[in-house]
């Protein structure tokens, strides 16, 4: 048991899983949050099917419409670079906490008040407003989880390896580069 602790442990130090972890969701989320820039008022339109904002007055989801996509990329290029990379995973991972469960609430509500067109609750597809266009529920449901287990990670690695911020004073020296 200790024997695979310390392999894990070796793995981490390489830095390399947490450089995954880093480029699969700030590469996501730079992708969506373009896609959304680019498409502003059918995200818009799309933000207003979950019924989570007040429609009045109009600032609230306006703006969101607005600025979200534009925080997503900010958070995305801030994780792939790994400058404010824990900044941007806590940002990212409370993204995903609000996303997810309103993408399940709303994929109930079209299984439960559908004529019959869903067999399954796997089967509801629709344009979730991630930025992907139509996608089936359980797939993403299964993704968002998958994408806040690799946020939470980030959060959390001790890694510096691959970030392009500055390694603190403090910080340990990577295995094998020491001094």
């Amino acid at each position: 048991m200790s024997d695979k602790l310390s392999t894990l442990k070796r793995l981490g130090a390489t830095g390399v899983p947490l450089l995954i972890a880093r480029l699969i969701v700030g590469g996501l989320f730079i992708y969506m949050g373009i896609m959304k820039v680019a498409g502003t008022v059918a995200f818009l339109k799309l933000i207003k099917l979950y019924h989570v904002l007040p429609l009045q007055p109009p600032i609230f989801i306006n703006a969101t419409a607005i600025t979200l996509p534009w925080v997503e990329i900010v958070c995305g290029v801030a994780l792939v670079t790994g400058v404010f990379r824990r900044g941007a995973a806590v940002i990212i991972t409370g993204m995903l906490l609000v996303f997810t469960p309103a993408i399940l609430i709303r994929a109930i509500d079209l299984y439960a008040g559908g004529t019959g067109e869903f067999p399954t609750f796997c089967d509801v597809a629709f344009d979730c407003g991630c930025g992907g266009g139509a996608i089936n529920s359980c797939r993403k449901l299964a993704e968002n989880s998958g994408l806040l287990l690799l946020a939470v990670f980030a959060i959390f690695s001790s890694s510096r390896r691959f970030c392009l911020a500055k390694p603190r004073a403090r910080d340990p020296v990577p295995v094998g580069q020491g001094g």
